[in-house]
C-alpha cells in the first residue's frame, strides 16, 4: 500500500480548538439568504474536510492576523447567485444560490460549472449592522475576487475593483439605512481571454477529463471571506513592520485614515510582558526597541504580539492586534559563495512548489484546518521553504507559514503564456502586484518575491525587478524563475539566477551577483488507484513503478544536491510538488490529500540531512590536479581492476605489472580543474590528449572536446567522499555518480530505472581509490 496518512487527522483534532480561537472575533447580526434548497454538489474527489464546510459561514476564522479587531461580521454562506451575459445588467431574477467563498466552478460553491468570458457572475445577500456598532464606520472586505468586481450596497454602487489576488474594501456607512441591508456583487472574469494575471487557470470543463497537462480548473468570482468590521472615523488600516536585527528594533510604520495629525503607539510584547513600545506621527517609521531579541527562524518560528493604538492627544481612538517576528534576509558570500542568509547565516532553502489547487474548492481550501495542513505536510517531510506558485493565498495561509516557520517564495500570478502583455494589462499587472507587496510585506515568512516565470507574459524583467527591490528591499528579488527555460529572457538581475531541470537537480552555478537557486526539479510521478482526479489521466516528468522506486528517486535526488549541488554552490531547490493537481501525478500526496505516497521519515531525514550539511559543511574532497592517476575500483572482490577507455569506451578491467603498455596507458588519466566548473574535475586521456572521460546517454566514454558547454558539463565530475576512496558525481546531474557494472562504466542513478543503476553494490560500484599512475 502507498503511504500513510499522517497529519490531517491531527490536523482535524485541532479544528475544535481553531474554532474557539476565532470564535471570540466573530460578529454577529448578518442575515444570510434561505439555504433551505441549497446543496452542494459532489466533487471529483473528497478531501478529509469536505464534509466539515458549515452551510451558513464557511471559513469562520478572523480573515486579517496581522491586523485585527475584536469586532466584526462573516459574511461568507449562501448568497442568491445568477449568471448572465457579460454586458447585462442587473438580473430581474435570482435562480441560484451560491456558498460564498467558493468559486463557481467548484463542488463547494453548489454550482459546479464552466464559467466563460461570456458571462458574469452576479450575487446577493441581505445583513443587518449590530446595534453595538452604533457611532462606528462600516467597512465591507473583500479577501480577494477574481477579476472586475463591482458592489453595490441598498442600490447605491459603492465601489469597483480589478484584480484577482489583493483584498479590497469600502466604506459602506453612508448607503446603510438602520435595518435590513442588502449587498449586490457582480464579477466579471475572462480568464486567460483576457489580459491579467491568470496564474494557471484555464477556461475547461469542470469535471475530470483528459488533458489540461500543467494548467487547470479556472476560479471566477468571490473566493476569500467577505466580511464586516466596524471601525472610528479615525482608523488604522495597515501595519508596515520591518525587523532590523543591526540595532534590535522593530521599524514600524503605521498607516491610517481620516487621522491627520494623529500619533500613534506600537507596543512589542511576548508571553503578556511588554518588551518595547514607541511613538510617532502616523505615516512615519518609528523604531520599537526589541532587546535580547528572539530571532524567528523556521526551526524556531517564535512571534512578537503587537499592538498598535491612534492616539488623540493621550486618548486611545483606535486599537489593532498584531505579531511579527523578529529575522532579516540577504544575499552575502559564504566561503567566497554568493549565497541567501537569513539571520546573517546561510541555511540551505528545500522546498515543493505548491499550485493551492483543490479538488472540493478549487481555489479556495475548505476550511482552515486544510489551509494549513498542506504547510503542515512541508515540516513533516522536513522541508524549510514553500514556493507558491503563480496563486496568492488568503492572508490566513502567510499567518500558518509564519507560525509553524517555512520560510516563502511569493510568485506574482503570471499572465497568459505565449502572448505580449498590452500598455493596459502591463499597468494593472504592476498596480496588483504593488498591492500584493502592500499586503503581504509584514509577513517574517516571505523572503523573496518571484516577479516572473519561464518567460509566461514576460516583458521588462529588469525594471520590474529593480522596481520591485525598491519598493520591497528588505526581501530577495527574482526576477525570472526558469531562466534557462520555454523561451524565457533573463533580465540580468536580482538577488538569484534560478533554473528549472527535469528531472534534474542539474547544474545552477552562482554568479558574481547573484546566489545560485533551482526553482524547479523532480516531477516524480505515482499514481495511487482510487485517488486520481481522472483515472489513468495523470502524468509526470518520470513515472515511478513503485512506492519503493519513488522513494528511493526522490531521497536519491536530494541527497544529491547535498553532495554535489550544495557544494558547487547551489543555495536553494525547489520540488515539483507537494501534492498532485488534477492530472498532474507528481505529488507527494495526492490530490485529495489521503495518501502519502512517500516514507515521511525518509524524505524528513534526507532534508535535515542537505539543511545540516549547509550549516555544517564538510571539508571538500580534493584531488590532486596537473598530474596523471589511475582510479581502481573499491568493491570487494574487484580491487584489482582500474577504469580505462577502449574503443572510446569506458571498462574496468584487471591491470598489473604483466599488463600491455597500451592497457596501462589506456588506465592513466590526468586530473585538471573541471571543464565546467573550476571547484571539481576532469580526467584527461593519458594517451589521447584533449579528450576527457565524459557522459553521453548515460554510458560513459573517452571523447574530443568540441568546446561546447553541454561537453565541459558532461565531462566534469565533482568528488565526494567514500568509503575507502572518492566518488565522482556528474556537475550537470548531481546525485548520479560514475559506476561499474558488469565491467562497463555507466552514470548511475539511486533510485533510477535503468539496469545500471541496479541497487545492489551500489555504494562500493561508485567508489573509485585515486592510485599512482600505471603510465606515469
Amino acid at each position: 500500500m502507498p503511504g500513510r496518512r499522517p497529519w490531517w487527522r491531527r490536523t482535524i483534532a485541532t479544528a475544535g480548538l481553531l474554532a474557539l480561537v476565532s470564535s471570540a472575533l466573530v460578529g454577529v447580526g448578518t442575515t444570510p439568504a434561505t439555504a433551505a434548497s441549497w446543496s452542494p454538489k459532489a466533487p471529483p474527489m473528497t478531501t478529509p474536510w469536505t464534509g466539515q464546510v458549515p452551510v451558513d459561514q464557511p471559513l469562520p476564522e478572523y480573515p486579517r492576523p496581522q491586523l485585527t479587531r475584536p469586532d466584526w461580521a462573516n459574511l461568507n454562506g449562501i448568497w442568491d447567485f445568477a449568471v448572465t451575459g457579460r454586458d447585462a445588467g442587473q438580473p430581474s431574477s435570482w435562480p441560484e444560490q451560491i456558498r460564498v467563498p467558493f468559486v463557481a466552478e467548484s463542488a463547494l460553491s453548489g454550482i459546479q460549472r464552466r464559467i466563460t468570458e461570456n458571462d458574469k457572475l452576479w450575487y446577493k445577500r441581505t445583513f443587518t449592522v449590530p446595534s453595538n456598532w452604533n457611532g462606528r464606520r462600516t467597512v465591507l472586505h473583500f479577501g480577494a475576487s477574481d477579476w472586475q468586481t463591482t458592489v453595490w450596497v441598498n442600490g447605491t454602487q459603492v465601489g469597483a475593483h480589478k484584480g484577482g489576488y489583493d483584498a479590497f474594501s469600502y466604506d459602506i456607512t453612508p448607503q446603510l439605512n438602520g435595518g435590513t441591508n442588502t449587498i449586490m456583487v457582480s464579477v466579471y472574469d475572462p480568464t486567460q481571454t483576457g489580459g491579467q494575471a491568470v496564474g494557471k487557470q484555464r477556461i475547461n470543463d469542470v469535471q475530470p477529463h483528459s488533458g489540461g497537462g500543467i494548467f487547470y480548473t479556472a476560479a471566477s468570482g468571490i473566493w476569500q471571506t467577505v466580511w464586516l468590521e466596524p471601525v472610528a472615523a479615525a482608523h488604522i488600516t495597515r501595519l508596515d513592520m520591518t525587523p532590523n536585527l543591526g540595532d534590535s528594533t522593530l521599524r514600524v510604520k503605521v498607516q491610517a485614515d481620516s487621522a491627520s495629525g494623529r500619533t500613534a503607539r506600537v507596543t512589542v510584547s511576548s508571553g503578556g510582558t511588554v518588551v518595547g513600545s514607541a511613538t510617532g506621527t502616523v505615516g512615519s517609521t518609528v523604531s520599537v526597541p526589541v532587546p535580547n531579541t528572539h530571532l524567528w527562524t523556521p526551526d524556531d518560528p517564535f512571534l512578537y504580539d503587537v499592538r498598535a493604538e491612534l492616539l488623540d492627544g493621550s486618548a486611545v481612538t483606535d486599537s489593532v492586534g498584531s505579531y511579527t517576528g523578529m529575522r532579516s534576509i540577504a544575499i552575502a558570500k559564504v566561503d567566497n559563495v554568493l549565497r541567501p542568509v537569513l539571520n546573517g547565516k546561510f541555511v540551505f532553502q528545500t522546498g515543493t512548489l505548491d499550485q493551492g489547487y483543490w479538488p472540493d474548492g478549487i481555489y479556495t481550501a475548505p476550511t482552515d484546518a486544510a489551509l494549513k495542513s498542506d504547510l503542515q505536510a512541508h515540516k513533516d517531510l522536513g522541508f524549510n521553504m514553500v514556493r507558491k506558485h503563480i496563486k496568492v493565498e488568503p492572508q490566513r495561509w502567510f499567518y500558518w507559514a509564519d507560525k509553524l516557520g517555512l520560510l516563502v517564495w511569493q510568485d506574482m500570478p503570471a499572465m497568459d503564456t505565449g502572448k505580449s502583455p498590452d500598455s493596459a494589462a502591463r499597468t494593472q499587472w504592476e498596480a496588483e502586484f504593488h498591492a500584493i507587496i502592500d499586503q503581504h510585506r509584514s509577513s517574517p515568512s516571505l523572503v523573496m518575491w518571484v516577479d516572473q516565470n519561464e518567460g509566461w507574459g514576460q516583458y521588462d524583467q529588469a525594471r520590474i525587478a529593480n522596481e520591485v527591490k525598491a519598493y520591497d528591499p528588505t526581501r530577495l528579488v527574482d526576477n525570472m524563475s526558469g531562466v534557462n527555460c520555454c523561451g524565457s529572457v533573463d533580465g540580468g538581475n536580482g538577488d538569484v539566477v534560478d533554473n528549472h531541470i527535469y528531472v534534474g537537480p542539474g547544474n545552477t552555478a552562482p554568479t558574481a551577483t547573484r546566489a545560485a537557486v533551482l526553482g524547479e526539479f523532480g516531477g516524480l510521478g505515482y499514481k495511487v488507484p482510487g485517488h486520481e482526479w481522472f483515472p489513468g489521466g495523470g502524468f509526470s516528468y518520470e513515472d515511478q513503478p513503485s512506492t519503493s522506486a519513488l522513494n528511493d528517486r526522490f531521497t536519491g535526488l536530494i541527497d544529491g544536491i547535498r553532495v554535489g549541488g550544495l557544494p558547487a554552490g547551489l543555495s536553494a531547490s525547489v520540488y515539483t510538488e507537494i501534492t498532485d493537481v488534477e492530472n498532474e501525478a507528481n505529488g507527494l500526496l495526492t490530490y485529495d490529500r489521503q495518501v502519502v505516497k512517500v516514507d515521511t521519515a525518509r524524505v524528513r531525514a534526507a532534508n535535515q540531512a542537505l539543511i545540516n550539511a549547509s550549516k555544517n559543511p564538510a571539508p571538500p574532497v580534493t584531488l590532486p590536479t596537473g598530474g596523471y592517476k589511475s582510479l581502481r575500483v573499491t568493491t570487494p572482490g574487484y580491487t584489482n581492476k582500474y577504469l580505462r577507455h577502449q574503443d572510446s569506451l569506458a571498462f574496468t578491467e584487471v591491470v598489473d605489472g604483466t599488463s600491455s603498455a597500451l592497457l596501462k596507458n589506456d588506465a592513466t588519466w590526468k586530473i585538471v580543474p573541471g571543464l565546467a566548473n573550476g571547484t571539481c574535475y576532469s580526467f584527461e586521456s593519458r594517451n589521447y590528449p584533449g579528450e576527457y572521460l565524459r557522459h553521453r546517454d548515460f554510458r560513459v566514454r573517452r571523447d574530443a572536446n568540441d568546446g561546447s558547454a553541454l561537453y565541459k558539463a558532461d565531462a566534469t565530475w565533482c568528488a565526494v567522499a567514500g568509503s575507502g576512496g572518492v566518488r565522482l558525481t556528474s556537475a550537470n546531474l548531481p546525485g548520479s555518480y560514475l559506476r561499474h557494472i558488469r565491467s562497463e562504466v555507466w552514470l548511475a542513478t539511486p533510485g533510477g530505472g535503468h539496469d545500471w543503476d541496479n541497487p545492489a553494490t551500489f555504494t562500493e560500484d561508485t567508489t573509485w581509490a585515486v592510485e599512482a599512475p600505471w603510465a606515469p
